[in-house]
């Protein structure tokens, strides 16, 4: 590789610490520093230190907390490449938020935590709030993971589900959701009961086409293998060896939050998805999710897992635009003291 030099040392840099970080002979430069040094743009505008880049030796100067960062994040990088995995910008943004949030956990392992593998994709948690929610979802009978849109509840639950049930730990998948009916009544709706209630259950498909060869649903849903079906047909089952996911959970009412959380059998486990920001319920109606936490929080075997604007894995403008609303929505929940009266001037 060519010599690289970006962000040189100028004359007040050079009393300033400096660290070479040595990147193995065995590593590729260009995963290291991204197509383009697309990479070592974002290491320049995230932090403040001086880069130099000379064959495969990366010389960092600046203020000493910050160089020690773009070493922890190369560092990652580079133990993310050695693994085969495949390093982009975004990928490099989150390892720099995971970072910042000064955990103890490396985010190469965090990253590099494989759920599933299905047509030469792997899915796999891309923040450590999702990392811990997985986790979450190995160590406790029932988990409740509770966050705004994209941020991966659903479609991780799902991911775990399919696992289990490829090795075994459970016998059927059933997803559920409410199906709340957005001005509509399903009985006035065109069409099959099916047909009525495919549009709140699509989601749900979606997300499995993801992860189970398309030309093998029909089987197992033939054969209950795999169940989608709403809220209210669960009322009076009980679920034996199975994975369970309530999505959509806050548009339930307490009653059926209830009803679904008794539904609990013998070798199954739970978790319940919703976003508590989100609720479609008509006006007075409390939600099942919102009133749950305060019900079953600190009993043994139960887990609530909150995931924020940060953990938005969508277009990087979702997390954007989520973190906004929250904001917006803080500002708006402060108390009002009213509007200041004018002052009136002389006349």
């Amino acid at each position: 590789m060519s010599d690289t030099t970006r962000s040189p040392r100028s004359a007040s840099e050079q009393d300033k610490p400096t660290h070479t970080v040595v990147v193995p002979n065995s590593i590729d430069m260009v995963s290291v520093l991204g197509p383009g040094d697309e990479h070592l743009r974002l290491i320049e505008r995230t932090f403040a230190a001086g880069v130099h880049v000379r064959g495969n030796r990366i010389t960092l100067t600046g203020d000493s907390a910050e160089v020690a960062m773009a070493e922890r994040l190369l560092d990652e990088v580079v133990t993310l490449v050695r693994t085969g995995q495949g390093v982009t910008g975004e990928t490099v943004e989150r390892i720099i938020q995971m970072l910042r949030t000064e955990t103890q956990e490396r985010p190469a392992d965090v990253l590099s935590l494989n759920i599933l593998s299905n047509r030469g994709r792997t899915i796999r948690p891309k923040t450590l709030n999702q990392k811990r929610y997985v986790e979450s979802i190995d160590t406790s009978t029932i988990t409740f993971g509770i966050g705004p849109a994209g941020t991966g509840k659903t479609y991780l639950a799902m991911a775990k589900a399919v696992q289990a049930l490829q090795n075994k730990e459970v016998n059927r998948i059933i997803l559920s959701r409410p199906a709340v009916e957005a001005g509509e009544r399903l009985g006035f709706l065109p069409g099959t009961l099916s047909e009525k209630i495919d549009p709140y259950l699509r989601p749900l498909y979606d997300a499995l086409h993801d992860m189970v060869d398309p030309e093998t649903i029909p089987k197992l849903l033939a054969a209950g293998t795999i169940e989608v079906a709403p809220l209210a047909f669960l009322r009076g089952r009980s679920l034996n060896d199975s994975f369970i996911i309530l999505d959509e959970a806050q548009n339930t009412t307490p009653e059926q939050m209830k009803m679904f959380l008794t539904r609990l059998g013998f070798g199954s486990r739970i978790v319940v998805t919703g976003d508590t920001s989100q609720v479609d319920l008509p006006s007075g109606t409390k939600s099942g999710l919102r009133v749950v936490e305060g019900i079953l929080d600190g009993v043994e075997d139960i887990t609530f897992c909150r995931l924020t604007g940060t953990d938005v894995v969508r277009h990087r403008l979702v997390g954007r635009i989520v973190e906004a609303y929250e904001v917006f929505d803080a500002a708006d929940e402060r108390p009002h003291t009213g509007p200041k009266k004018a002052e009136r001037g002389p006349r």
